[in-house]
């Protein structure tokens, strides 16, 4: 498509390499190495808008940016990833991360230091630390695991397990949505000492005496902490929320994602409309892996379409999370949205703790994500 014209909306100078942050929170990378600029980014001959979408208009096939300009587009691809929606915890703000034992590696680069910080604290002092999930969608549903993991790894390090009482607050009666993992993670949990609370959902804090409330089957539980890591509900974008985009019902309907065929990414209500990455209301795929092979599949069928013709690539779903196990070893999971396993490598067993697992997560994942943002991978 040589005459193709190829707009950018977004409003950030600086782009965030988010794999990253578990291992800022750990204490093991710096947050300037998972800063980067946009600008660098850009491909050539394509126009970078500094403005978000305000408005999506399917009906009319037009946007409007954040300074209230309208575009008409033949093409959409909406790739806007998701909003943290911290408020929804009550007496939960952004500003409280890093202060009174609150830890968050979701909000930003910054935010993600707030761990390493709050762990050490933690460790010099011992109680009780919970960890946990919301019980939305949301984006690399590994980094809660991730997080607890690290913490009983360097609470053993610094030799003061015994002084940590070290708690994970499932929101259902899993801890990893593919079974076999479930099961790996349940028993790993056990071997050191992790206690679990099953179906509890976050809904209150109260940072100065230090308690959470979850919502359980059995009403309202209190629990008090020393250090908690907090990973907020997510949602879609305003913008996208407030538009027809989204699934319309079903479990994709209530937080906005976007309503797209799980095998091509594509709209069935707007043929024209694309939704790649954490945006896309699909089965599993809030990965940078699974952005990875939705790339293509997308692009693809967009192409394909614009050429009157149909294409035949489909994304089964795949997605990847290192879960990082502790210093120097992780376990590689990859799998698709029947819930298989599909390991890319021969010689790494997905369910086992391995130092080449945390190789390709502190060492090869970050040139791999840049080569990917080019088109190389």
């Amino acid at each position: 498509m040589p005459n193709a014209q190829i707009t950018i909306f977004d409003s950030r100078q600086d782009h965030y390499f988010q794999p990253g942050w578990t291992l800022v929170g750990a204490g093991w990378w710096q947050p300037g190495q998972t800063v980067e600029s946009t600008r660098g980014y850009i491909p050539k001959g394509v126009t970078w808008v500094e403005q978000n979408i305000a408005e999506f208009d399917p009906e009319s096939n037009t946007v409007t940016d954040g300074a209230g300009k309208k575009y008409r587009y033949d093409w959409l691809f909406v790739t806007t990833g998701l909003s943290l929606d911290y408020d929804r915890i009550e007496g939960m703000d952004q500003q409280l991360i890093g202060q009174n034992g609150i830890a968050s590696v979701y909000a930003g680069p910054k935010a993600a230091a707030s761990p390493h910080r709050v762990i050490t604290e933690y460790l010099n002092s011992g109680g009780v630390a919970l960890f946990g999930r919301p019980a939305t969608e949301m984006k690399c549903a590994g980094a809660p695991l991730k997080m607890t993991f690290i913490t009983d790894d360097l609470a053993r390090r610094a030799g003061v397990r015994h002084k940590c009482e070290i708690v994970y607050t499932a929101h259902n009666q899993t801890l990893f949505a593919v079974a076999p993992v479930d099961v790996k993670v349940k028993g790993m949990f056990a071997q050191r000492g992790i206690a679990t609370r099953y179906d509890h959902v976050i809904t209150a804090i109260d940072p100065m005496a230090k308690r959470a409330t979850y919502r359980t089957p059995n009403g309202a539980v209190a629990l008090d902490y020393d250090m908690i890591h907090v990973i907020p509900p997510m949602s879609t974008p305003q913008a996208v929320r407030n538009s027809p985009l989204p699934w319309q019902s079903g479990v994709n309907a209530a937080d906005g994602w976007i309503e797209v065929s799980p095998e091509s990414l594509r709209s069935p209500r707007y043929p024209n409309v694309f939704a790649v990455g954490d945006v896309a209301g699909v089965p599993r795929g809030k990965t940078a892996a699974s952005v990875k092979f939705q790339v293509p599949v997308a692009v693809d069928h967009m192409i394909a379409a614009a050429n009157g013709l149909a294409s035949p690539k489909i994304y089964n779903g795949y997605t990847a999370c290192p879960l990082v196990t502790g210093l120097g070893k992780a376990m590689l999971i990859e799998f698709d949205y029947a819930g298989n396993l599909t390991p890319s490598f021969p010689f790494i067993d997905p369910l086992q703790e391995l130092w080449i697992s945390w190789f390709i997560e502190e060492k090869a994942l970050l040139g791999t994500y840049r080569a990917m943002l080019r088109g190389y991978a």
